[in-house]
C-alpha cells in the first residue's frame, strides 16, 4: 500500500512510448500513511517498474526501521492512455500466512482494481478490493471495501502542491484507521471520509548536477479523527 499517494503505482498518463522504459527508486519516510491509514512508524519504501508502449508493471515495498513493523511487498499492472489510466495491483503483508497462499481466509494478499482519469488540474480515481482480503461487514459478508480519490496539484510560493480527498463509500472494516493506528475504529459503518491531505514537494539543490526531494504531507482522517504529519526525501 502506497503511503505516498502518489507514489501510488498507477502508470503517469503520457503519450506511449515506443521502447521500453525502467525507474528505480526509494522514499525514506517518517511515517506510513496510506489513504488516511496509519500503517507503521518510519520506512524505506523502495520501487521499481519498466513500461512499454502505456503498458507498466511496478514492484513497491515498505519495510520499518522497527524490527516490529509490517513488510510488504506490491506487484502493480498498470495501463494508461491520454489520461485514462487502469490498474490491477496485489497487496501483500508479513505477519499471517506465506506469500504463496491465495485461498480465501487464508491469505495476506488483496487484490485491488483502478481506474482513474487526470484532467491535468484535476484527477479521480476509484479502486475496490476484488480478491483475497476484501474487507468485511459487521455481518461477516464481504464488502469488497473500495476507495475513491480527488487530486489536484498546483504551484504556489515557489513549491509544488496537491491537494487530495478520499472517501470509502460503504460499510467495511477495510479502511477503518489502520493496524498502527491508535484511532482505529474497526469498522466503517457507512460512506466516510477518510483521507484529506495537503503535500507540499521541493527539490533542494545539493550540487550542479543533483538535487534531493524532500515532502511534507498533513493528512487528516475524519472518520476516526486521527491527523498526520509526514516527511520524507525520494532518493
Amino acid at each position: 500500500m502506497l503511503s505516498v499517494p502518489a507514489a501510488m503505482l498507477l502508470p503517469t498518463p503520457s503519450s506511449a512510448q515506443a521502447k521500453f522504459e525502467g525507474s528505480i527508486g526509494a522514499d525514506i519516510v517518517s511515517s506510513y500513511i496510506w489513504r488516511g491509514q496509519d500503517l507503521g512508524n518510519a520506512s524505506i519504501q523502495p520501487s521499481v517498474s519498466v513500461s512499454f508502449k502505456g503498458l507498466s508493471l511496478s514492484a513497491w515495498g515498505s519495510a520499518g526501521f522497527n524490527g516490529k513493523d509490517t513488510r510488504e511487498a506490491d506487484l502493480t499492472l498498470g495501463y494508461s492512455i491520454a489520461g485514462f489510466s487502469i490498474s490491477v495491483t496485489d497487496y501483500w503483508f508479513d505477519g499471517g500466512a506465506g506469500y504463496f497462499h491465495y485461498r480465501d481466509g487464508n491469505t495476506n494478499h488483496t487484490f485491488e482494481a483502478g481506474i482513474g482519469y487526470d484532467f491535468g488540474f484535476l484527477s479521480i480515481n476509484w479502486y475496490t478490493n476484488f480478491a483475497g482480503n476484501v474487507g468485511y461487514r459487521e455481518n461477516g459478508a464481504k464488502a469488497y471495501a473500495s476507495y475513491v480519490c480527488l487530486s489536484a496539484p498546483f504551484a504556489f510560493a515557489g513549491l509544488d502542491w496537491e491537494a487530495a480527498v478520499g472517501a470509502t463509500p460503504w460499510q467495511n472494516d477495510f479502511y477503518s484507521g489502520g493496524a498502527n493506528s491508535g484511532f482505529n475504529t474497526g469498522m466503517v459503518h457507512s460512506f466516510a471520509v477518510c483521507d484529506v491531505s495537503l503535500r507540499v514537494e521541493k527539490s533542494l539543490g545539493i550540487s550542479e548536477k543533483w538535487s534531493l526531494p524532500v515532502f511534507v504531507q498533513l493528512v487528516w482522517n475524519p472518520s476516526t479523527e486521527a491527523v498526520h504529519f509526514i516527511a520524507g526525501i525520494s532518493l
